[in-house]
């Protein structure tokens, strides 16, 4: 089984002068449940090489057993330093996408034309594509036969009020939840925090870094169905 990971290029918090990019745990924790389960996963993004990562996700509160073990592993360390251009990537090499968040992909993989159409097209082969936190920020753009890709179907993502919590409401470009409703997308969420995950069809999502574990078994569970 061949998996794709699409981490974000962007490292530019608005205009606050901070950083971001993508969130340790929401790459960590599938990562590993992916290598763990004997898939072969390929790293890509907008720029190639080194994704940057939020700085958020890497203090002392926010880390996890996966995020540690990351911290002790030299060759996923090494895979995540040389991500492979996104516009190199081909659907037909892989049996689904995964992406996972931080606030980076608000801002690049939301309009990357080369992303969208990656997903386009893995929809079109019927393949599962998968996306967590703020990651179905990259969904915002994406249609198939004309519709939007999330129009009618039941999806979740970083919520307005955990938005609010963390003092981005007014820096981020747009909010996630407000997106994928204005989009047609039957929205759901579960509280603040806690680990949330939706499948519709082809479609799955988590709503927060909680969730992309399960995001992650879900869709191998998917595609081993």
């Amino acid at each position: 089984m061949n998996i794709l990971m699409v981490l974000t290029s962007h490292d530019r918090l608005g205009d606050t002068g901070k950083k971001t990019g993508f969130w340790l745990e929401e790459f960590a924790a599938p990562y590993y449940a992916f290598l763990d389960a004997g898939v072969n996963v390929t790293l890509a993004s907008p720029a190639g090489g080194q994704p940057p990562l939020d700085p958020s996700s890497d203090t002392e509160d926010t880390q996890t057993k996966d995020t540690t073990r990351f911290k002790d592993d030299k060759d996923a360390q090494e895979h995540l330093a040389n991500t492979k251009k996104l516009a190199d990537m081909n659907a037909e090499d892989f049996d689904s996408v995964f992406y996972p968040g931080g606030h980076g992909p608000l801002w690049d993989l939301a309009v990357d034309k080369n992303s969208i159409n990656l997903i386009e097209t893995f929809v079109k082969q019927d393949k599962p594509v998968a996306f967590v936190c703020h990651s179905p920020a990259a969904l915002k753009n994406v249609k198939v036969d004309g519709e939007y890709l999330v129009k009618g179907k039941t999806v979740t993502g970083f919520t307005n009020s955990e938005e609010d919590a963390v003092g981005l409401t007014d820096v981020v470009p747009f909010l996630v939840e407000d997106a994928l409703k204005a989009n047609g997308g039957n929205y759901e969420k579960a509280a603040d925090w806690e680990s949330f995950v939706v499948e519709d069809g082809l479609l799955i999502t988590g709503q927060n870094p909680a969730s992309s574990e399960e995001a992650a078994k879900r869709l191998m569970a998917k595609l081993k169905g």
